[in-house]
């Protein structure tokens, strides 16, 4: 494709816009698009950007088709040469907001949050923790719960405090 967009989604809008594909209802998409518009200042990311909300099928779909994994994942990112598409999982996000405790629009922002980090070039996978670092410290000038790589990386390792031994069968 023209113009450096060979991995973004075709949703080439000219103003930060969320699209909702799903049935979820009461996603406030113009507080989600007021966050979207400070936190990409804040990540630093140039240009435009979109956000998705779709189903597990339309990000089961777009995962497969652009990352070669068949399943379903919580946020997908796809940079331009300035800004970029986020893909959200309706039901993941609602899911983990669920499990952690918070709001959904809670989730949807820190879903945005992770998905513009990736387009201002950050990979948590190879950065040995600048992406992690850069989410923690935008979370909280964002007032924004545990961030996704912090989620994961405790749910790896389990808090020995809490943690209880399986238990012996009799």
């Amino acid at each position: 494709m023209p113009g450096g967009q060979r991995n973004a989604l075709p949703i080439c809008f000219t103003k930060h816009v969320i699209v909702v594909e799903s049935t979820i209802q009461d996603i406030k998409k113009a507080e989600l698009a007021r966050f979207a518009r400070r936190a990409q200042k804040l990540a630093g990311v140039p240009g435009e950007i979109a956000v998705l909300i779709a189903d597990n099928c339309r990000i089961q779909e777009l995962n497969r088709r652009f990352r070669k994994k068949n399943e379903p994942t919580d946020v997908l990112s796809f940079p331009r040469a300035r800004g970029g598409d986020i893909a959200i999982s309706a039901e993941i996000a609602l899911d983990n907001a669920g499990l952690y405790g918070h709001a959904p629009l809670d989730e949807f922002k820190i879903l945005v949050l992770h998905g513009l980090l990736h387009l201002a070039g950050h990979d948590h996978e190879n950065d040995q923790g600048e992406m992690a670092a850069q989410e923690s410290l935008l979370r909280k000038k964002l007032k924004l719960p545990d961030s996704l790589i912090d989620r994961a990386h405790s749910l790896r390792r389990p808090n020995r405090r809490n943690h209880q031994p399986a238990r012996k069968k009799r």
